[in-house]
């Protein structure tokens, strides 16, 4: 199988394990991955508890995510929604109600213009998601991620669909959707677009109304899984222009979503039974901002 290039970071106070339990229990073709565990280095940094989880790996309808109990800087919002696709009104309606329980109704599941059976939900832990009975081959995957281009950003989403695009490898654009005139929206605006990058679907809308009180932030991430320092310095050099580095790997771009430009390396490194070399190596990463995969290197193996 072709490794996926994306992956997607989700940003927990205390709850990374619980809501991946949950999630992979709700949707198909879901299963668990690896955890990692806080250690003593770095506590004045991550504030994490020594042995409690600091991220959860596992994997829903095919796509692979990361939950971070990162603490309660960053709340999630529907900024960036998750699309997923049932192809019996039977498993959309289950899908919709439990996720639905100790959540709330965003738009009504219902029929519309574009579906038999369509809904947007968040659920107990603030993740927003779109249900839709359908057909997979319609959008070629069965989960998709989506950014809501909002408030002063709105206006923005056919910009930045270009610049992704232009940035990443076997990249096409499936199809754009405008607000009309005469509408609530303003004429041109993208109304639903939907686009690849290295193989993978992206949805992008957009909208002026008052009530999106929110925008993009780090809660919810889209993880590059690079393999070398050559393709690390390629994605960061080209996000991070006109956007604003974070540490340990994190930038936002000029629109202002959140990318973790990883490596891939790192993860293994950090699930190696050997203490001292996961210590060395949490002390390096967390001084860095962009990877340095030889000073990584160097700190695992302790030279």
């Amino acid at each position: 199988m072709t490794k996926k290039l994306f992956s997607y970071g989700l940003w927990f106070d205390h709850q990374a394990e619980q809501a991946a339990q949950f999630y992979t229990s709700v949707f198909p073709n879901s299963k668990m991955g690896d955890i990692v565990l806080y250690g003593n280095e770095g506590h004045e940094i991550h504030g994490g508890k020594e042995g409690t989880v600091m991220a959860t790996e596992f994997d829903l309808c095919g796509e692979k995510f990361v939950a971070i109990n990162g603490g309660p800087l960053f709340k999630l919002n529907p900024s960036i929604s998750f699309f997923v696709v049932f192809e019996t009104v039977q498993e959309a309606d289950r899908i919709w109600s439990t996720l639905l329980e100790g959540g709330k109704i965003l738009m009504p599941y219902q029929k519309y213009d574009w579906s038999e059976k369509y809904g947007w939900l968040e659920d107990r832990y603030g993740l927003s998601w779109q249900v839709s009975f359908g057909k997979i081959s319609d959008v070629r995957q069965q989960l998709t991620a989506s950014l809501l281009f909002v408030g002063e950003k709105a206006g923005k989403a056919e910009a930045a669909i270009s610049y992704y695009t232009s940035i990443f490898k076997d990249s096409k654009v499936d199809g754009v959707m405008k607000y009309p005139a005469g509408g609530p929206e303003p004429e041109g605006n993208v109304a639903h677009a939907q686009f690849g990058l290295s193989g993978q679907k992206f949805m992008i809308m957009e909208s002026t109304n008052a009530g999106h009180n929110f925008t993009f932030n780090e809660a919810v991430s889209i993880i590059i899984n690079c393999d070398t320092q050559e393709e690390i310095d390629f994605y960061w050099n080209r996000l991070v222009a006109e956007g604003e580095e974070s540490n340990c790997g994190w930038l936002k771009d000029k629109f202002g979503v959140s990318w973790q430009v990883d490596y891939t390396g790192l993860t293994k490194m950090l699930k190696d039974p050997d203490e001292k070399k996961t210590q060395r190596v949490t002390k390096a990463f967390l001084k860095m901002k962009k990877y340095d995969v030889e000073k990584l290197t160097a700190a695992f193996e302790g030279r």
